[in-house]
């Protein structure tokens, strides 16, 4: 795969634009960030871009208690989206907002496509209306008791406690979110797309897509009950681009969220002579589009969006990529436990490098949850990092240094060893390509354990002092560093500041995946710093107290309405 040069086009889902990232989203945006620096260090032409989710009910509702404007609540959010993910590393080509003039043509194109041929459509129907507030209200704005288990203060469309899904007007005693009052109902008349029309399509899509076998397991369950048409509008006040010829219809939320995949590419091509939008967005192009979600989102990217880009005339996506949820010690997170942890906290406490590998040894392919366990975090951090990997080139940069003029020696020790990690390359690299970042890290870290043998089976610190092996010091300290190096450029897409610190301590200027293969052998080291220190259980703790104390964090989740 890596003998082309590969055109790639990477998205992962939108934060939407109400609140601060926390360890749940970092999931997602961490997983897809090494990915695309793989892809990146093997050669490939790899785009990676996103947005914030700008527009719908929540962020109106919030700019107004804060009394200020959608738009600057927005832009508040989008740069401190900017700035928190720019600190873990996550290295985005292209960062934009779909409140952005890209993506409002973007979405009126589309909607006058699928108009074209008959795909959207008008009908009235029946909605809760606030008229304290003057405003239809989204399900989740209405609460009230469950009518399947007489649960109280349940949202409008489904039930924590039973899991049980229904519209507002199931609810009993139903009342607004926003003003209190009992919502009346009233009828509006709503643009829909027709999905149902897409089934055959959809299923050839699908076919061709490589989809993980649960995603497959769910969309024939969602098949099987048949597809819904997809209402597409809302009614104003609404925060949103207008729907053309209408008075107070907007686009819903999650019609133009996606298409901010494609306006966010937009806004880069316009900047870059290297990429043509039509190139990844058009049919018939040799190039490769993959979206990062949750599991959550999944029927929006399996289901709507591609029949929606289909139907418009533009390509599909080669596949989505769906992960798990994050639990923090084995539980959903929680405000009050101060398991409910936002980038900044995390940042203000813990090195990133340590959180990209921790979820790195954990994530695989599939939509499985995945657990942030406080104690083995710290645990596997101090034992891999630390303790295996970076021990390699503290246990052999300082003897190179005082004894040998900080220079490698010409040949290597042992070039059995050496080969056997070279060897791995192809494995470690089918790894990543196939998303099983854990069972990567698993190998990159029995490779540590033994180059760690290697150097305590041949004591470098006891042949120094003896006449006849001090010359052997050179071959078997280099023999330990080019050991260290090319597990350093596997990690590289994993620990992009490590990997920096230490091809800077190497004397390198860039790696490339296949320099792994090849040993560095008589040039000249810088003398070694060190590259990571080893977590304290007090810095976790003082990060769990923080989070306590922040009575209030933003979800940022994906928008809803």
């Amino acid at each position: 795969m890596s003998g082309t040069t590969r055109k790639i086009l990477v998205t992962s889902a939108l934060p939407y634009a109400n609140g601060s990232i926390h360890m749940g989203h970092l999931v997602e945006y961490l997983q897809t960030d090494i990915w695309v620096r793989f892809q990146k260090l093997r050669g490939h032409k790899c785009t990676y871009v996103c947005a914030s989710d700008a527009h719908g009910t929540p962020v109106m509702i919030k700019a107004r208690e804060l009394g200020i404007s959608p738009e600057d609540l927005t832009e508040r959010i989008s740069a401190e989206f900017v700035r928190d993910f720019a600190a873990f590393g996550v290295d985005f080509d292209n960062f934009h907002t779909t409140h952005s003039p890209e993506n409002e043509a973007l979405v009126i194109e589309i909607f006058e496509a699928l108009q074209k041929v008959g795909d959207i459509y008008t009908r009235t129907i029946e909605q809760a209306y606030d008229e304290k507030e003057g405003m239809f209200l989204p399900d989740r704005f209405v609460r009230g008791t469950c009518p399947r288990c007489d649960s109280e203060d349940q949202y409008g469309d489904a039930c924590e406690v039973c899991g049980a899904t229904y519209s507002p007007a199931d609810l009993i005693d139903p009342v607004s979110v926003l003003s209190g009052t009992i919502p009346v109902k009233r009828d509006s008349e709503h643009y829909f797309f027709r999905l149902s029309k897409y089934e055959k399509r959809l299923k050839a899509w699908l076919a061709s897509a490589r989809l993980e076998k649960s995603v497959l397991a769910k969309l024939e369950e969602w098949f099987d009950a048949g597809l819904r048409d997809w209402d597409i509008s809302r009614d104003a006040p609404y925060f949103g681009f207008q729907i053309p010829g209408t008075d107070n219809k907007y686009f819903y939320v999650w019609l133009d969220a996606p298409v901010g995949y494609l306006a966010s590419f937009k806004h880069l091509c316009d900047r870059r002579d290297d990429l043509d939008f039509d190139e990844y967005w058009r049919p018939g192009h040799d190039t490769e589009v993959y979206h990062f979600i949750g599991k959550d989102i999944m029927y929006f990217h399996t289901l709507f969006w591609p029949a929606v880009l289909e139907g418009a005339g533009f390509r599909t996506p080669g596949s989505v990529f769906a992960h798990g949820f994050l639990t923090v010690n084995g539980q959903k997170m929680s405000k009050s436990r101060g398991t409910f942890i936002k980038a900044r906290t995390y940042l203000d406490n813990l090195n990133p490098s340590y959180l990209r590998y921790y979820y790195a040894a954990k994530l695989g392919p599939t939509t499985e949850d995945i657990d942030l366990n406080l104690d083995d975090f710290i645990a596997r951090v101090n034992s891999d990092l630390i303790g295996k990997l970076v021990n390699i080139a503290s246990r052999c940069a300082g003897f190179i240094s005082k004894n040998f003029d900080g220079k490698l020696a010409p040949s290597l020790h042992d070039n059995a060893l050496f080969g056997q990690v070279a060897g791995a390359s192809g494995s470690i690299a089918e790894h990543y390509e196939k998303r099983e970042y854990s069972k990567a890290m698993r190998m990159i870290m029995a490779f540590a354990d033994e180059a760690n043998r290697y150097i305590d089976d041949k004591k470098p610190w006891i042949m120094i002092k003896d006449e006849k092996t001090t010359a052997d010091v050179q071959a078997v300290c280099t023999q330990g560093l080019n050991l260290f190096r090319s597990l350093m450029i596997y990690l590289a897409p994993v620990l992009p500041a490590v990997a920096d610190d230490a091809r800077a301590f190497l004397g390198e200027r860039s790696w490339h995946w296949s320099d792994a293969e090849t040993p560095l052998l008589g040039t000249s080291i810088n003398k070694f710093k060190p590259l990571l220190t080893r977590v304290e259980a007090k810095q976790v703790s003082r990060m769990v107290e923080q989070s306590k104390e922040d009575a209030n964090p933003g979800t940022g989740e994906q928008s809803v309405d």
